[in-house]
C-alpha cells in the first residue's frame, strides 16, 4: 500500500482530513498529552542519545521536534552502544506546572525527568525505583493529593510477564513508597500485557494497555472504582477487517469540545513502529478507539479521517530530515548510538567532522559499525526515499573507514576504507543472525586515493535498498547487491539513516570524515 508513495510522508491532506500513519517513522510505544491548545508526544529511544525526542503539535497531525527529555543516563555503560537496552516505553504527564516523563530501563529500574519548559532543557533523570524487569511506567496524581504508578514486567529480565502492578508514589515523583500491588493478570485473556497508561475519569480509574504482542495484538481497557482494583476489562481496539496489524500501545487525549483521540503504533518491520492517530469516543463508560466498522463492538483503525477540531490553525509540517550542518549545534532529528562525546566530532565551516574513533567489538576484534558510539543517525521518515551525502575524507591509518548506512542493530552501508594503505569503496552488510559474527561484503571498488566522494542510499518499499557512489555528484555507480533491510529484534528499532567514521582495527588515528550535507528526498 506504500510502494508508489512519492515525496515526503505528509499526513495532513490539506482538505480537512488526515491519513494514517501520521508519522511514517519509528516512534515506538508513543504517549501523548494535551496542555491547553498544545500536544506533546514522546516515544522509546533505547540506546540512542540524546534520548526520548519530544514532539509538539497543535492538531495531533502535524508534528515537530522540540527537545530531548533525556540527555544521558547516569551509567557509564551507555558510553558505548547498548542495543535493545536503555529507554523503554515512556509516559508523559503535566502536573504541578511541570512536564514529567517516566520510563523503564529493564536492567536498572524506573526513571523520571521533568521540566517547566518542554521546548528547553529537561532536568537530569532521577531513579524512582531500582528494580530488574520493571518496565513501561505511567504516573497518576489523584484528586486527593496521593500519587500512584502503574507498570509492567519484562520476562527477559525478571522471569515473568503479563502482569500489571500499581505502586504508591511520593507526590514529588521521586520515589515509590511501597512494594506495589498486582492489579491485573493478563495471562489468560490478555497475554503479554504491557505499556499501561493510567487515567481517571468520572470516578473510575482506567488502565489502557496493549496485549497480544506488537505485531498481532490489540488494545485493552480496564476500569475500577478503586485504584488497586478489582478491574473489569474489555478489548477496545483490534485489527478486525483493517490492514493495520497489532494496533495498540499509545496515549489517549480528550479535547475541550468532547472529542477524544488515541495515538498508537503499528509494527511495520524495517520501518519500525510507525505512529497512527485514531478517533475515540466514550460508550457506556468505556473508550472505543477507531471505528466499529463490522459491528463487533470493538473499534478498528482508520486509514483516513477528519482532523481533530482544535482551537487554532496548524501549518502543514513534518519532522526535520535533511541537514547542511551550517548551525553550531546538531538538529534535533539526530541521535548518537551511545552517549554524546564532544571529542568525537566538530561542527564548523558548514560541515560535520566525525573523527576516526577506535572501535572494536566486545571481544577486542575488528569493530563493526554497530559498535561505533559516534555513529550519528536519524529515523527514516518515509516508505520510499534517497539520502545523499557529500564527504571529504582523511583516512591515514589502516582500518580508518567512513560512510553512509541504514542501521539499527543490523546495518547495511557503503563506506570508504583504508585497507593496508589501499583505498577501497565497500558495500557491507551485518545481521546478528550471520554465522561467525562477521560482515558480508557484497561489492568492492579499489581506488588510488580519494579526497571527497558522494555516497547515496535508495530505499524502496518494502525496504529494498541500493547503494551508490559518485566522484562528481552527477554520475553515480551502483555498488554491491540490492538488500532488504532486516530488523534486529535484539535492538527493538526500525531502520535509521546514519553517518559514521571510525578505525575498525581499534587504532588511534588522526583520520576524519567531513560531511558537508545530507539531502534526504
Amino acid at each position: 500500500m506504500y510502494k508508489d508513495v512519492k515525496g515526503k510522508w505528509t499526513a495532513d491532506l490539506g482538505n480537512g482530513n488526515y491519513k494514517n500513519p501520521i508519522l511514517f517513522a519509528d516512534y515506538s510505544d508513543p504517549d501523548v498529552i494535551r496542555v491547553g491548545d498544545d500536544f506533546f508526544m514522546v516515544s522509546s529511544s533505547f540506546t540512542y542519545f540524546p534520548g526520548m525526542p519530544v514532539l509538539h503539535s497543535k492538531d495531533l497531525v502535524n508534528w515537530k521536534f522540540i527537545s530531548h527529555a533525556v540527555e544521558k543516563m547516569p551509567f557509564e555503560c551507555f558510553d558505548k552502544p547498548q542495543h535493545g537496552k536503555g529507554i523503554w516505553a515512556p509516559s508523559i504527564r503535566y502536573h504541578d506546572k511541570k512536564f514529567w516523563v517516566f520510563f523503564g530501563d529493564p536492567d536498572r529500574g524506573i526513571f523520571m525527568a521533568n521540566t517547566e519548559d518542554p521546548f528547553g532543557k529537561w532536568n537530569d533523570v532521577v531513579c524512582v525505583k531500582e528494580a530488574l524487569g520493571w518496565i513501561d511506567p505511567c504516573p497518576l496524581w489523584d484528586d486527593d493529593g496521593n500519587a500512584y504508578l502503574v507498570h509492567a514486567f519484562a520476562k527477559s529480565r525478571c522471569g515473568f510477564k503479563s502482569w500489571l502492578a500499581v505502586n504508591k508514589m511520593s507526590p514529588d515523583g521521586n520515589k515509590l513508597l511501597d512494594d506495589g500491588v498486582m492489579v491485573f493478570d493478563g495471562r489468560i485473556n490478555h497475554p503479554t500485557i504491557e505499556g499501561p497508561k493510567f487515567y481517571k475519569k468520572d470516578g473510575f480509574y482506567y488502565i489502557l494497555a496493549p496485549a497480544g504482542g506488537v505485531r498481532t495484538g490489540w488494545q485493552m481497557a480496564a476500569r475500577s472504582k478503586n485504584v488497586y482494583g478489582p478491574y473489569e476489562h474489555k478489548i477496545i481496539m483490534h485489527q478486525g477487517d483493517s490492514p493495520i496489524n497489532g494496533p495498540h500501545q499509545g496515549g489517549l487525549v480528550d479535547l475541550d469540545n468532547g472529542e477524544s483521540w488515541f495515538i498508537h503504533f503499528q509494527d511495520l518491520n524495517a520501518y519500525g513502529r510507525i505512529a497512527h492517530l485514531q478517533p475515540a469516543k466514550w460508550v457506556d463508560g468505556w473508550p472505543l478507539i477507531g471505528v466499529d466498522s463490522n459491528n463487533d463492538f470493538v473499534g478498528e483503525p482508520v486509514l483516513e479521517h477528519k482532523k481533530p477540531s482544535v482551537n487554532c490553525e496548524s501549518e502543514i509540517c513534518t519532522p526535520a530530515t535533511s541537514d547542511d550542518f551550517s548551525k553550531n549545534e546538531l538538529g534535533l532529528q539526530w541521535q548518537w548510538q551511545a552517549h554524546e562525546n564532544k571529542k568525537y566530532y566538530e561542527l564548523g565551516n558548514d560541515e560535520l567532522k566525525l573523527f576516526a574513533v577506535p572501535v572494536t567489538d566486545e571481544n577486542g576484534n575488528e569493530g563493526f559499525v554497530s559498535d561505533a558510539a559516534n555513529l550519528l543517525s536519524q529515523l527514516i521518515q518515509a516508505p520510499n526515499f534517497e539520502a545523499v551525502t557529500k564527504v571529504k575524507l582523511n583516512l591515514p591509518e589502516d582500518g580508518d573507514t567512513a560512510g553512509l548506512t541504514i542501521t539499527g542493530g543490523n546495518y547495511y552501508c557503503i563506506r570508504v576504507e583504508n585497507c593496508g594503505g589501499k583505498f577501497v569503496i565497500k558495500q557491507t552488510n551485518y545481521e546478528h543472525r550471520y554465522p561467525e559474527h562477521k560482515e558480508k561484503v557484497t561489492g568492492t571498488k579499489e581506488i588510488d586515493s580519494v579526497s571527497e566522494i558522494y555516497l547515496k542510499v535508495v530505499m524502496e518499499y518494502n525496504a529494498q535498498t541500493d547503494f551508490y557512489y559518485s566522484f562528481d555528484g552527477v554520475k553515480y555507480e551502483k555498488l554491491g547487491e540490492r538488500v532488504e533491510y532486516i530488523v534486529s529484534r535484539k535492538s527493538w528499532v526500525g531502520g535509521r539513516i546514519g553517518l559514521f567514521c571510525m578505525n575498525n582495527k581499534g587504532k588511534d588515528s588522526k583520520g576524519f570524515a567531513a560531511f558537508e550535507y545530507i539531502d534526504i528526498k
